[in-house]
């Protein structure tokens, strides 16, 4: 499969332009419907693949978890702590030391500097293996750690025994990340969606044996689980050494040089992620507290599988503005990488609002799917106008921070994450749900009002950002990072 082209704007869009390949500025509504059907045509030659990607990749979790409810509600909530809290930690932090390669292989292709594209990549898998490292004592001693969170005891011993079955999974994201982040930035994405398709229909099948045929339960899950995510890294790994001649020119010995400053990048990367992610993390911990948690955890858990679904299109769409951003910086395209901000930010709140409005409209109905429980069913009923809620604001919300990975801005946004979040929402959660009678209700609204401020604050961030100054501040870090293209020596 060959790459496809570089997403940036053309010599010409609304009249002719001399001297210039950036759009020309905006000034009637024809004008605008222009941009807009150029950017929406652009923006989804590369979400949709990657989206589709994404929601394969979301629905090995999902159907690890459908398989887990039938098993019982105890076994639901346990393999529901262990997705949303244990594995959903470490995914976070990964995937965010994953995302520095957002930023650097993007800007990078922008620049032409694709022959750098695989030191990156290998210094990524170094990092990536060395967090999973780090990561294991989480693994290892999650019955204890989630007993001093405070689950039930019944629930975090099933858990944890779960979470040590699953460690060759976590393994399995050093690889897969930055192997997905170098085939995005070049776009080719196609790839990435018929590897996640196939990983998904073998994982079912997989699911069925295991767990409905062999009678294994919960370790027939967790072996299936860690089957098809090894399946994903080592067929991306395959393709890149096979078909990515260009970006891909062996092992180097360049891959540790310069490593701290990559590390670095890949922490900012990682902490304004991980406040995200472990942010709505936080709340199915809280929710262990309340009274009937096994109820209370398994209603938010399908809650949050749903919302998770629609999550991971935007995170699909994440990867793409991001991807967008960075080659139009690279390519110092400053009004290109504006206008498609803003026809993105446009149609994922549309895409948003539908979502919420079909989730409303089967709030009765939907919970069935995880849970043959009357009660749970009750209970996910209502929650779906939270739901609702939420769904609306994750459609902009990951947008934005797609755009800060595009264009670099990982710590100013891990300071606004760390405020929105961590002092506004989470203590008014806590407040609400424990000093109420809302209780998980209230646990929610808390959350959102965090997720609310949040992503107010970032529209005007991107609101007052000069583009043309983001251009410099591109060109000025591809000559650091690419300063080292004369030394580029494959390891024999």
């Amino acid at each position: 499969m060959e790459a496809a082209e570089l997403h940036h704007a053309p010599t010409t869009v609304l009249g002719p332009i001399e001297g210039d390949t950036d759009y020309p500025p905006v000034r009637t509504l024809d004008d605008a419907k222009v941009i807009c059907s150029l950017e929406s045509k652009k923006l989804w030659s590369i979400a949709g693949p990657i989206a589709f990607n994404i929601l394969c990749n979301y629905g090995i979790n999902s159907f690890t978890n459908i398989f887990a409810g039938h098993l019982g509600d105890v076994e639901l909530s346990a393999v529901a702590i262990c997705l949303n809290v244990i594995a959903n930690f470490s995914f976070g932090f990964l995937l965010g030391m994953g995302s520095a390669l957002e930023t650097l292989c993007g800007q990078a292709f922008g620049a032409g500097q694709i022959h750098m594209l695989g030191v990156y990549m290998q210094r990524s898998w170094i990092i990536l293996l060395a967090a999973c490292i780090l990561l294991l004592p989480l693994y290892v001693y999650a019955t204890p750690i989630l007993k001093l969170l405070g689950q039930e005891a019944d629930i975090a011993e099933m858990a944890g025994h779960f979470t040590v079955q699953v460690i060759p999974q976590m393994f399995s994201l050093a690889i897969n990340f930055p192997t997905q982040k170098f085939l995005q930035s070049q776009s080719r994405v196609g790839v990435l969606a018929w590897i996640g398709f196939f990983a998904l229909i073998i994982h079912i099948f997989v699911l069925y044996l295991f767990v409905n045929v062999f009678k294994w339960g919960l370790a027939g899950a967790a072996a299936a689980y860690n089957i098809s995510a090894w399946a994903i890294a080592v067929a991306q790994v395959i393709y890149v050494v096979g078909w990515c001649k260009e970006g891909w020119k062996g092992l180097s010995w360049l891959a540790f040089k310069d490593i701290w400053g990559f590390v670095k990048l890949s922490v900012a990367s990682a902490v304004m992620l991980c406040l995200e992610i472990w942010y709505f993390m936080t709340i199915i911990v809280l929710t262990g507290h309340l009274e009937e948690p096994i109820i209370a955890v398994g209603s938010l858990s399908i809650c949050m599988n749903i919302n998770g679904w629609e999550g991971m299109l935007f995170i699909g769409i994440n990867a793409a503005i991001s991807v967008r951003v960075s080659n139009e910086l690279g390519s110092r395209h400053p009004r290109a990488a504006k206008y498609s901000v803003i026809v993105t930010v446009v149609e994922s709140l549309i895409i948003g609002i539908l979502s919420a409005m079909i989730i409303l409209a089967s709030r009765d109905h939907f919970a069935v799917i995880f849970t043959d429980s009357i009660r749970m069913q009750k209970a996910v009923a209502k929650l779906a106008y939270l739901l609702g809620v939420t769904m609306i604001l994750n459609s902009v919300q990951p947008v934005i921070s797609g755009v800060a990975v595009g264009g670099g801005w990982q710590a100013l946004v891990a300071y606004i994450n760390l405020f929105c979040y961590y002092i506004v929402g989470l203590p008014l959660g806590f407040f609400l749900g424990y000093k109420t009678s809302l209780k998980v209700r209230g646990i929610w609204i808390g959350m959102i009002c965090g997720t609310l401020l949040q992503t107010f604050i970032l529209l005007h961030v991107i609101y007052k950002t000069n583009w043309n100054k983001e251009v410099e501040q591109a060109s000025e870090r591809m000559r650091q990072w690419g300063a080292a293209q004369e030394e580029l020596v494959d390891m024999t």
